[in-house]
């Protein structure tokens, strides 16, 4: 069921919805918190399909705020609000309102949310693109207890993590951290099927990808070792090599859907690691809504690296001048200061600190 509300506030929104799920049916309210998604009207469609894939595993109440864009000082004095409130088969297992904001409450985006937030329910709210760059201190990431970011959509993501790393506040994530959960979960199982330490890492992956960096600043983090970034020609993460004092150990995943994980004295088998498409991925940061301490580790222990430009900027494949490859390591102990040092002190040793 679907109702438009045009130059509407925010109280007719909510008498809106209240009749609208008695049309239906279903009075009481099912659901478990509060998903806002600030995105324009060009990604506005994909990030609410995707919120509405999620909503399958999490029913929630989903507002998304999209600010309109005025083309002239006297649209920009002028403030409307446009709504379509969505319930029942068309807004997934929860409700969906989206608020077009017009003019000076582009401005106050916050003051039109507060009043649609479920009661007593957490908040979380996802920047899909042009997020800022303190999620923390912006009007709307105030009223959440999560922020998910995707810095895959900025034009300079090794930049971007730095500045997200600045910025840090317990409860920020980001789906480019995200995307690399079963990488992370693949290589600390293969070290715990071996009794070696590592000694150095190799990542190699897309140029610009900052899933990439983020698994090389895990891997330091965790590991206490020197960790190369080397390039390829993707998609995405295609290769982590670890060399222990046992052998190798290979994860390479080179068509973006099956890896191949090589163990010294064990036979090469294969493992499903497909690359997940959005809804999966905001799905898995609405199961935990407490801040990602791994994730604040490794963002802050490799914003120097990257601020010396060695994330992402090692030739790819073949581009050495012998005809090989060469790649920039990551000095890890220079950059080890504050609470990335002490993160690192208390770390496990080098085998098991994976986990």
């Amino acid at each position: 069921m679907k109702t438009d509300l045009t130059d509407t506030t925010a109280s007719k929104i909510n008498k809106a919805l209240v009749k609208a799920r008695r049309a239906i049916g279903t009075p009481a309210v099912g659901m478990v918190l509060t998903l806002v998604i600030v995105t324009d009207e060009e990604n506005a469609y994909d990030a609410l399909k995707a919120a509405g894939d999620a909503s399958r595993e999490h029913p929630s109440r989903t507002l998304v705020v999209i600010k309109r864009v005025s083309r002239s000082p006297r649209d920009r004095t002028q403030s409307r609000l446009d709504a379509e409130v969505r319930v029942g088969a068309d807004a997934g297992t929860g409700e969906t309102v989206v608020l077009r904001l017009h003019g000076e409450v582009v401005d106050h985006a916050q003051s039109v949310v507060l009043p649609l937030l479920l009661p007593d329910a957490p908040v979380v709210v996802w920047w899909p693109v042009n997020a800022p760059l303190d999620p923390a201190n912006d009007p709307l990431g105030a009223l959440a207890q999560r922020r998910v970011t995707d810095t895959y959509a900025c034009e300079q993501p090794v930049k971007e993590l730095a500045a997200r790393a600045d910025a840090y506040t317990p409860g920020d994530t980001d789906l480019s951290w995200t995307r690399i959960t079963p990488w992370r979960s693949m290589l600390a199982a293969a070290l715990d099927q071996v009794a070696c330490e590592v000694q150095g890492v190799e990542v190699e992956g897309e140029e610009f990808n900052p899933s990439c960096e983020l698994l090389a600043m895990w891997l330091a983090d965790r590991l206490d070792v020197p960790v190369t970034r080397t390039r390829s020609a993707g998609p995405g993460l295609t290769a982590v090599r670890m060399d222990t004092d046992c052998g190798p150990v290979v994860l390479d995943r080179a068509d973006g859907s099956l890896a191949t994980l090589a163990i010294q004295g064990q036979p090469k088998r294969a493992v499903a690691l497909k690359r997940r498409e959005t809804a999966e991925l905001i799905a898995e940061e609405l199961r935990r809504l407490d801040p990602d301490d791994t994730y604040a580790s490794a963002l802050r222990y490799g914003v120097e690296r990257l601020k010396q430009g060695n994330g992402g900027d090692a030739p790819a494949k073949g581009e050495g001048e012998a005809g090989g490859r060469e790649a920039v390591p990551a000095p890890v102990e220079s950059v080890a200061k504050g609470p990335a040092a002490e993160a690192t002190a208390e770390a496990p040793v080098k085998r098991a600190a994976v986990k």
